[in-house]
């Protein structure tokens, strides 16, 4: 192996672990504090500058990435390690790692063939294959074979060259925007826009964003990457940060985090890498992220059923991690309701959307984690309480969104004759929901065929929007029911002009407008009607779609959608999110080169090749609740209960 390739191997994660040993993760650990944290990162750092002996690497910033360069002595650091900074980099001992090829390793982040170094405007991490150009000129030869009467096959074959060529070039932006910790990945920055420099925090790790991109890293077998992540934002959980002066609760997850290289103490000479997290307290609304934890939940089920190392989540400190996250969404409080109570702002919208009380997508999501979690909890002495809560909250909390948050035709006209100001246990019209609310847009919308849950539930208040992610997870994580899940997809087909049309997939519908879209978001000028959050379409809802059109074995719905995004995606420069009710424009404050826009296509196309690995996704109903929800149904809903009689945890 050339020198060159040796260095590769070392700084892409690859090399064996004796190399880059990690005291922090042992299985039987507990979650470290903070300060332990960083002295294991002393150590680890201190190992690899006697095994690579590097020169200094000054850093610099460009685009909101890092690239390194320059000569001295000292250790490195770095965000995200691009192919042409590796090639100056020069290593004293690389002779040390001479003779180990990429068969001795698991998973190879980038190509093997190092000499393809290409460049985005100058600036390096870009595409690693056909330029935009390229594909433009492939698609204009295509049409010119068209016109001519060329024949079906050759241009199938075109075809299918231009969709392979889009899909290398996912794969190569993915990869370049893989963030490194002491020499091993460990995530994937939010986007990498080299034409933008206007960074904000997309050049961070957030826990929700690379979700799409660890899912197409389990697909291709690569789950070094994964493991790294889930380890690491497990060590974040709790961390001590506060807003005006007030902590966040145990168990909570950040939004996102960097890697941040700093002076060593005591040595100005020397540096060290460090993992910096954001739990809302510099976020935009400094709004806490309730999702996070949820997600890591998911994910962490996925790596074990994907990777088949269960290792991991049998860890000490991980068993602990799912407690704690568990024990904050199962708290006691005030509320009345089995679903959880958020604000504005706390999880894919996050911003004032008008969202806060009882979300759908947090619902969905957290019926999804406490069936994920149940799973994997040891059974020990410990957990029985946990699980005994665990199981409670999911029997109220699927009959709650099945019979209060679902509508169809049905349903529309049963509310459009409710009765208000009822008192009793008996009462139809729970919620003291007035008819009034229902909206002239909803009476048109809705088709004969077809229904789906409601963005959000509150005394006297009924959020009528469709909500996709709510909607489509409630599929996957089967809080709906069959016959709920079929008819939401009925309904994406019956409006598919209006969900779809030239982008997937809208993030919701309607827009708010006018007066309503004044008051319920103070004017945001970024949520403006059919923009961003207000019904803007998201190309990274795709993976939720193809998840939840497999499981109903109904793929042709997402094949058809991923045709329509790849005629655009691609020469779009992979935007964070479309404009227009047709989703004609590319958003107007849209960041290019966005990863999970990138990841979600991606694994779309791979779960649609292979639907059979999409069950690390999804979670089945348990029959025990089929049974408990059909008792609930089956009973009087008019009888009368005493006080004695209620002795369930919630009122359904």
């Amino acid at each position: 192996m050339g020198r060159s390739e040796a260095v590769l191997q070392v700084f892409s994660g690859t090399v064996p672990r004796h190399f880059f040993t990690d005291s922090c993760l042992s299985k039987s650990d507990p979650i470290p504090s903070p300060k332990y944290h960083i002295k294991c990162i002393k150590k680890r750092v201190s190992t690899n500058m006697q095994t690579l002996a590097c020169s200094t690497l000054l850093q610099s910033r460009v685009g909101g990435t890092y690239r390194f360069h320059g000569l001295g002595s000292g250790s490195f650091g770095n965000m995200t390690i691009r192919r042409s900074w590796l090639w100056s980099c020069k290593c004293q001992q690389s002779e040390s790692v001479s003779g180990i090829s990429t068969e001795d390793v698991n998973g190879t982040w980038f190509v093997d063939n190092t000499k393809k170094l290409n460049t985005i405007n100058g600036v390096v991490n870009g595409p690693n294959v056909l330029e935009f150009q390229d594909i433009q000129q492939t698609n204009q030869e295509k049409e010119v074979l068209t016109s001519n009467g060329a024949n079906g096959t050759v241009r199938d074959d075109f075809q299918k060259t231009s969709v392979d060529s889009i899909e290398n070039e996912a794969w190569d932006i993915l990869r370049d925007s893989v963030v490194y910790y002491c020499g091993s990945p460990i995530g994937t920055i939010a986007a990498n826009d080299p034409t933008s420099s206007n960074v904000l925090n997309y050049d961070q790790v957030f826990i929700r964003d690379f979700i799409p991109s660890g899912i197409a890293f389990l697909l291709k077998g690569e789950y070094d990457i994964v493991r790294n992540f889930i380890l690491h934002t497990l060590q974040l959980q709790s961390w001590e940060k506060t807003m005006d002066c007030h902590s966040p609760g145990q168990g909570l997850m950040p939004a996102s985090f960097k890697v941040r290289t700093v002076p060593l103490d005591g040595d100005d000479s020397a540096t060290e890498e460090i993992l910096d997290p954001d739990f809302g307290e510099a976020a935009i609304g400094r709004v806490a992220p309730v999702d996070s934890g949820l997600w890591w939940i998911i994910l962490l089920r996925a790596y074990g059923k994907c990777s088949g190392d269960l290792s991991v989540q049998e860890r000490v400190d991980v068993q602990t991690g799912i407690k704690m996250i568990l024990r904050l969404c199962l708290a006691d409080g005030f509320d009345m309701f089995p679903t959880l109570l958020v604000t504005d702002g706390s999880c894919m919208i996050d911003r004032r959307m008008g969202i806060h009380g009882h979300p759908l997508e947090i619902q969905a999501l957290f019926y999804s984690a406490l069936l994920c979690a149940r799973e994997m909890l040891a059974p020990d002495d410990g957990s029985a309480d946990l699980i005994r809560a665990l199981n409670n909250r999911l029997l109220a909390l699927s009959f709650h969104i099945r019979e209060y948050y679902w509508i169809d035709l049905k349903k529309l006209n049963e509310i459009y004759r409710y009765k208000t100001e009822e008192y009793s246990y008996d009462a139809v019209n729970k919620f003291n929901i007035y008819p009034d609310q229902i909206s002239p847009w909803l009476v048109e919308w809705m088709p004969n065929k077809g229904g789906y849950l409601i963005g959000n539930l509150q005394p006297a208040h009924m959020d009528f929007r469709f909500f996709s992610l709510g909607n489509l997870w409630s599929i996957v994580s089967s809080l709906a029911t069959i016959n709920q899940s079929h008819a939401i997809l009925d309904l994406i087909e019956s409006k598919w002009a209006d969900l779809v049309a030239d982008m997937p997939l809208k993030i919701c519908y309607p827009a708010l407008e006018g007066m309503e879209w004044q008051i319920i978001t103070g004017s945001d000028p970024k949520n403006t009607p059919w923009s961003y959050h207000n019904a803007g379409s998201w190309p990274t809802l795709l993976w939720q779609l193809t998840v939840a059109c497999i499981k109903m074995n109904r793929p042709d719905i997402a094949a058809k959608a991923v045709e329509i995004a790849e005629k655009r995606i691609s020469r779009d420069k992979w935007p964070e999110y479309y404009d227009t009710k047709r989703a004609k424009f590319i958003g107007k404050q849209a960041h290019l080169y966005q990863t999970w826009s990138i990841a979600g296509y991606l694994v779309a196309k791979l779960l649609l090749a292979d639907p059979g690995k999409a069950k690390m996704l999804i979670t089945e109903e348990d029959s025990e609740l089929v049974n408990a929800f059909s008792s609930i149904l089956s009973s009087n809903p008019k009888r009368k209960r005493s006080r004695k009689n209620l002795k369930q945890t919630y009122i359904v």
